[in-house]
């Protein structure tokens, strides 16, 4: 798990020694658990380094929930792109962070720091807020009771400020943010609950500041995961 663990969005391909820096273990160790995992397919070597392997993605998307989510959350997903022409989320909640399972936008996307298969911390995104006001009292208590991580010179960290935000977020049902996990990105977002209220994804739209208003879109945004929740719902019922 640490060697596989030790692949990021961003460094999809590492050699030994990224490795054995990444994962602490020894050299002897490393070689031959590298050796295993090449064996098993989890991992290929190209040209002496190595990245995960196809099987990964295949049994990543044999896991029931996410498949589910984005089998129904698609072509929602691309209803609000065609009507926005900004950049649209898919996220679930993993600990205290945001997972993004779908991404989808133009040419003219935003240069946001989300990627897909990534995270970033639920208090610095929209998406996350979204997650965070409406998971169970116990995770948001303990993210409130975290060091808040600083995303951009507004990322929101005085935990008074950030509880009122998550109050407002369950009382209207969408979430914003305004350049909190980068400079010069907007966002709004809402959950998508099950039948107790509890928050099983996100969606948002995202975009430019200058250019985006991510208030008109509100609406749209709400009523798009109230769709994808209606939906799902229904699936569950036919089982």
């Amino acid at each position: 798990m640490k060697v596989l663990l030790a692949f990021t969005v961003e460094d999809t391909v590492l050699g030994f020694a990224d490795l054995q820096l990444r994962t602490g273990l020894a050299k002897a160790t490393l070689h031959r658990l590298l050796g295993d995992l090449v064996g098993a397919r989890l991992l290929e070597r190209v040209e002496g380094r190595y990245r995960l392997s196809r099987l990964v993605f295949e049994l990543g998307m044999r896991a029931s929930v996410e498949r589910n989510l984005l089998e129904v959350a698609t072509p929602f997903l691309e209803e609000l792109y065609e009507r926005t022409h900004e950049t649209v989320h898919l996220g679930v909640r993993e600990g205290h962070e945001v997972v993004y399972v779908a991404k989808m936008g133009g040419h003219r996307q935003a240069a946001a720091p989300s990627r897909l298969g990534g995270r970033m911390p639920m208090h610095a995104t929209a998406i996350g807020k979204a997650l965070l006001a409406w998971s169970p009292p116990e995770v948001r208590e303990a993210v409130l009771g975290t060091r808040l991580q600083r995303c951009s010179p507004r990322t929101v960290v005085n935990r008074t400020v950030l509880r009122g935000q998550l109050d407002e977020v369950m009382a209207t049902g969408v979430a914003f943010e305004y350049e909190e996990s980068a400079v010069g990105i907007i966002c709004v977002a809402a959950p998508i609950l099950d039948e107790n209220d509890q928050a099983l994804a996100g969606i948002s739209v995202t975009g430019p500041v200058g250019r985006f208003q991510p208030a008109r879109h509100a609406s749209a945004v709400h009523a798009t995961a109230a769709g994808i929740a209606a939906t799902l719902a229904r699936r569950s019922t036919l089982r």
